[in-house]
């Protein structure tokens, strides 16, 4: 006979409401947004398992957490029961998620209840069976983690970087010692209203860009054609293209709208993934565009390295999502706001010096994150045959 979810667990909610301001700080503070914000103060200590409670298309997520944290009062918060696994709870409820979209409840916004939640079965197997399968499951999970770990350590070098060069101008002098510093010459500059070092200059980006534009309005398929970036494909400045769809229509190799190594894609609509950026460090197949809603900027490389505006725009994140017209639901980014961007373009030696930092790293990330493609693939394709006993483990 089958186990419930609340057969084997002890749920609670979170306690903060939507109100209450999220200050930053360190502490993961758990919504219904697929990524926790951080917080500065912390309400649990445990180890966890949680489940977004809402969401405006029914597309719920699970969390697998260990140590101190916030949550949201629609966030679930669940521990294991004596004689249950709690990562295979976990597993549990990240295969059964997948089909609660026609159990929720409401209209507007989906509503996962409390009896919804407690009534999900598992199979009954006994503790030790259920350590085995999330055993087996958790070493491509903390594989994927090393790896998102390993990016992120060399993408904070290449940001500190960034900043320290371009944002501060602590770039090194002729005598190899900080710019700004050690007295390098600073001079006003009057389009940004604020110093730049002497010698640079600044440009709209229209100016420094060969293509501006929109993608395709696709006409989707499900084998053959193309493959096709949409908003959900960019996030956490980084391309998914697991979440890429295809287009039935082949476009010309010299198509324009074809992705190009360093491009930069741009989320150009919609509530909470306007503004949203990331560049092609890779590209599984060499013809991929992206949709209506994503934008390319393309720099023209005999102006500006495409490296070095990939990471301005990055840096420049912040100011593109504040920048939506439009009512709640119909947000757009529009192309004149993209176009009117101010570019700071320094020498072409220190620019060269950044690349030759950050050109060897592109690989390795591109690496990783083709990797845990393929890692997720794996174990989404194991997850239903373990959980449902399909696949013993030996």
């Amino acid at each position: 006979m089958d186990k419930t979810i609340g057969l084997a667990c002890n749920i609670s909610t979170g306690k903060l409401d939507a109100n209450q301001a999220v200050s930053g700080g360190e502490y993961p503070f758990f919504t219904c947004a697929e990524f926790p914000d951080q917080i500065d103060h912390f309400a649990y200590d445990d180890d966890v398992v949680l489940v977004a409670g809402n969401n405006a298309r029914g597309n719920f997520h699970v969390s697998r957490y260990k140590g101190k944290f916030n949550a949201y009062q629609r966030t679930y918060i669940l521990t294991a029961k004596e004689g249950f696994n709690i990562d295979y709870v976990y597993y549990a409820l990240k295969l059964e998620l997948k089909r609660l979209r026609e159990k929720s409840q409401g209209s507007q916004t989906k509503f996962l209840t409390m009896p919804i939640l407690t009534g999900i079965h598992f199979r009954d197997i006994t503790g030790d069976e259920q350590t085995e399968i999330a055993n087996v499951l958790s070493v491509i999970d903390k594989k994927i983690e090393l790896n998102n770990l390993i990016n992120a350590e060399l993408e904070a070098m290449a940001k500190t970087l960034y900043d320290y060069w371009f944002v501060q101008f602590d770039f090194p002098d002729a005598n190899g010692n900080p710019y700004k510093t050690s007295g390098g010459k600073i001079v006003y500059n009057p389009t940004l209203k604020r110093e730049i070092p002497e010698g640079w200059k600044v440009k709209k980006l229209a100016d420094v860009t060969s293509l501006i534009r929109r993608g395709i309005s696709p006409k989707y398929t499900d084998e053959g054609g193309i493959s096709v970036l949409n908003q959900k494909c960019v996030r956490n400045q980084k391309i998914s293209f697991e979440d890429a769809r295809r287009h039935k229509i082949e476009l010309d190799d010299e198509d324009e709208r074809l992705l190009k190594p360093f491009d930069v894609v741009v989320n150009s609509t919609g509530v909470g993934t306007l503004g949203r950026v990331a560049y092609v460090k890779r590209l599984p197949e060499k013809k991929t565009t992206v949709d209506s809603h994503v934008s390319i900027v393309r720099a023209k490389s005999e102006l500006l390295s495409p490296l070095y505006l990939a990471w301005k725009l990055m840096r420049h994140q912040p100011v593109i999502e504040s920048a939506a017209n439009g009512s709640t639901g119909q947000v757009e980014l529009s192309k004149s706001f993209l176009e009117d961007i101010d570019v700071i373009i320094p020498s072409d030696s220190i620019v060269k010096r950044f690349e030759e930092f950050v050109t060897p790293l592109v690989p390795e990330l591109a690496s990783r994150e083709s990797e845990n493609e393929q890692l997720v693939q794996l174990r989404d394709w194991l997850l239903p045959m373990l959980m449902n006993g399909q696949v013993t483990v030996e």
